[in-house]
Formats: C-alpha cells, sequence, structure tokens
C-alpha cells in the first residue's frame, strides 16, 4: 500500500497550514511567510498555476493521499450533483482512515491508516481492513475489543475527546462513532481553496 513519507513537520511548513494536526507542526513557520509558502524561497509572486497546485497539495496532504488517488476522488466528483470541489472534499472526508482519526483513536491520518490496514477496526460490527473504504450515513466505526485497551488508543481516544464535527456521534463508554449526516463544506477542518484545485485538474 502507497503512503506518503515525506517529513510531516516540513511539509506544513512549506504548505503554511497544519495538515498533520500536530500542535507544534507550525512551531518553526514564519507567520508572514505561511500564506506565500511556495513564493517564500524565491520573493517571486506566486502564479495562478502555483496557486492552484499548492491547494491540490494541501488537499493531497490532509487527506493523505496519493496522485493516483486524488485523480480517481475527482472524476468521481464530476459525476456528482453537488459542485466538484464539494463532492471531493465531502468523498475524501468520508474515507474510513480519515473518520477513524476524526474519531480520535489516532492522532494522524498515518495512525489511522495503520489500525485500518492492520485489521483493529470495525464498520457495523465487522472488520475493514481498507483505509480508503467509504463510510456511509448511519455507519458504526469501532473498535475490536482487544484494540480497545491498547494503551495509546485510550489515551488518543480519551485526550481527543473535546474534538468534535457535527457529522460524526461518538460515544465515549462504547469506543465507536456513527456518521450520523453527509458533513458541510463549512464543517470541514481544514483550511483550502478546493475550487482552485478543481480548476487546475480541469484544464
Amino acid at each position: 500500500m502507497a503512503t506518503r513519507r515525506e517529513p510531516r513537520f516540513k511539509l506544513c511548513r512549506h504548505l503554511g497550514v497544519n495538515v498533520c494536526g500536530h500542535p507544534k507542526a507550525l512551531k518553526r513557520s514564519d507567520p508572514k511567510k505561511a500564506s506565500a509558502a511556495a513564493s517564500a524561497r524565491t520573493g517571486q509572486k506566486v502564479s495562478q498555476y502555483g496557486l492552484q497546485l499548492m491547494e491540490k497539495q494541501k488537499i493531497k496532504a490532509y487527506y493523505g493521499i496519493l496522485e493516483r488517488q486524488f485523480a480517481r476522488y475527482f472524476d468521481m466528483a464530476k459525476k456528482s450533483q453537488d459542485m466538484t470541489g464539494v463532492a471531493l472534499l465531502k468523498s475524501l472526508e468520508c474515507r474510513l482512515d480519515n473518520l477513524v482519526y476524526r474519531t480520535g483513536f489516532a492522532r494522524s491520518i498515518r495512525q489511522a491508516r495503520q489500525l485500518v490496514s492492520h485489521g483493529h477496526v470495525l464498520v457495523n460490527g465487522q472488520k475493514v481492513d481498507i483505509p480508503s473504504f467509504g463510510v456511509q450515513v448511519n455507519d458504526v466505526i469501532s473498535l475490536k475489543e482487544k484494540t480497545r485497551t491498547n494503551p495509546l488508543v485510550e489515551d488518543n481516544f480519551n485526550g481527543f475527546v473535546n474534538f468534535s464535527v457535527p457529522y460524526l456521534e461518538k460515544d465515549k463508554a462504547n469506543f465507536c462513532a456513527k456518521l450520523i449526516r453527509e458533513p458541510l463544506r463549512e464543517e470541514l477542518p481544514i483550511e483550502v481553496n478546493e475550487i482552485l484545485a478543481v480548476e487546475l485538474y480541469s484544464k
């Protein structure tokens, strides 16, 4: 399974946003340069293509996907009744590895993907080991009984319990979460201009 392996903090500083969710990811970043990360090294104005490329890279980094996966999700989004950019983000947000991360079972997308691929995650009581699995409304995400007592997972879930998104209903007592509805664009906890990314892929 192909995964992104570049240094996370360096990638965050390059993109100018905290795509990995770590509180120290942008600690060494200059706020004045963060919004123009691509041009900070050269002092040149960023072209329209450069801006579009940067937004596409942000989306890929937020969800930990590679180019081929991005292209596949984009093709699916074009067929949606929603705006292409919104449909793209909604489908990425409902990936199993991402919702495992949003639930708090893992502290990063990478850690969430590892939990899924190693068979620790259940969807509606059935083991699913495909990180890209598309979670549907009313699906319940939980962990195997043995995994729930893992100190790292317990610490993640209890420490992350205060973070919430309105489309996920968490049940702390039963170590599970339910996707109660499709997310709205304004509810997604990401900083990206998906319209620019769509413009790049529409050329």
